[in-house]
């Protein structure tokens, strides 16, 4: 593929609210995880909440939309300049003509949990409840596009933890194509009860803080977040954040929930981004892992980014940090590697006690400084649904 600038990006995360929160937060090597306390859900573990979303109000004119998911979206979009940078996108090619693509795997669905709690006697909803604006996963994408006033194509991508990366594909693809000739990528992902709960009756809610490449890792850590990009057909008048290189996507349907043991569908996602990018595995500078702590996601990665890269190139994750921000997960590390890039820095990964002797490739205890050319990141969903960008310096 021809490489597309992103001439912005932001995220939000419980590390802070901005870009420059979130990276100073991963050079100080500080974690915004904390022992669970969402709502009254009293789970034995760690989660990463993003402050001030209960003063995140947003405008009358879309007060449809609320829930706890578009106001993070709402928050984060705010931030860096970046719905200022798509203002001036939107003048330069038309409304029209720049799309919303993004990922989640929730959405608003703690706006539903809400209203059953608040069921009449005759078991009927609120009628204040709006299933469509709040709790369907394409209500990020309509929230976004009318908050930025944009009319292009725009729908959700809900893919598992894969979601926010595979965003960049599509988009890049219709950029390709000549449908669009910008668009607005990411992923925004919020806690829930479903999310808690569920990833607790799966047996991958660890009750410790989540260690990923640890010897002892037990499981995840949940958190919240959002992610954006802007990616043009050309940077115009913009300077260029980064660039999207290459795009890798599979589908090896292994298991429910569990991935392949020898991470097949991972091998093949690096391989497709990096044919797309033109570029060897000697190439890459630096990886961020999808790295989720879990016993058999940690170890079938590392297979697989060993059988790709071999042991040498330095990995780490950044989940240790920000916890698993699940659909959002892929923008988000997107919008890190970026910031790793212009910095020059590679990320730790934090909570390593002792690293698991069968995993082999180089995993990051801390950051370092790098002359970081190419990064390729990897976000791994639920059924084997794998996703990998190679993201090039500005």
């Amino acid at each position: 593929m021809n490489a597309l600038p992103i001439t912005h990006s932001t995220l939000s995360t419980a590390l802070g609210v901005g870009g420059l929160a979130n990276w100073q937060a991963l050079r100080a090597g500080r974690s915004g995880l904390r022992p669970c306390d969402f709502e009254d859900v009293r789970l034995p573990g760690w989660i990463g909440t993003v402050e001030g979303l209960a003063d995140a109000a947003l405008p009358a004119e879309l007060q449809a939309f609320d829930c706890r998911n578009n106001r993070l979206a709402w928050l984060a979009l705010g931030q860096d300049g970046f719905a200022d940078a798509v203002g001036r996108a939107r003048a330069r090619w038309g409304a029209h003509r720049v799309g919303v693509i993004l990922g989640t795997s929730t959405s608003g669905i703690l706006q539903t949990e809400h209203a059953y709690r608040a069921r009449g006697g005759d078991g009927a909803l609120p009628a204040s409840f709006r299933y469509e604006a709040t709790h369907s996963t394409g209500s990020l994408a309509a929230f976004v596009a009318q908050a930025l006033a944009l009319e292009g194509p725009h729908w959700v991508i809900s893919t598992a933890c894969s979601s926010g990366a595979k965003a960049f594909g599509d988009a890049a693809r219709m950029i390709q194509a000549g449908f669009i000739d910008a668009a607005v990528v990411g992923g925004v992902d919020s806690l829930c009860l479903t999310t808690l709960y569920g990833f607790n009756s799966l047996q991958l809610f660890s009750p410790d803080i989540c260690r990923p490449w640890d010897q002892g890792r037990s499981g995840v850590s949940l958190g919240e977040g959002a992610g954006f990009a802007l990616l043009q057909r050309d940077a115009g008048d913009e300077r260029a954040a980064g660039h999207l290189l290459g795009v890798g996507e599979s589908s090896d349907g292994h298991h429910m929930s569990a991935p392949h043991p020898e991470g097949a569908g991972a091998v093949a996602a690096m391989r497709q981004a990096l044919a797309q990018a033109g570029l060897q595995p000697g190439q890459i500078d630096y990886v961020n892992l999808h790295g989720t702590a879990t016993p058999s996601n940690d170890a079938a990665e590392d297979c697989a980014v060993a059988t790709v890269f071999g042991t040498a190139t330095p990995c780490s994750s950044t989940k240790g940090a920000t916890g698993h921000t699940l659909g959002a997960a892929g923008a988000v590390e997107a919008a890190i590697s970026l910031l790793a890039l212009s910095q020059g820095w590679m990320p730790g990964g934090q909570n390593l006690r002792q690293a698991d002797p069968a995993l082999r490739v180089a995993y990051l205890r801390e950051g370092r400084p790098a002359p970081l050319r190419h990064v390729l990141s990897n976000s791994f969903g639920f059924g084997g649904s794998n996703a990998s960008l190679v993201l090039g310096a500005a």
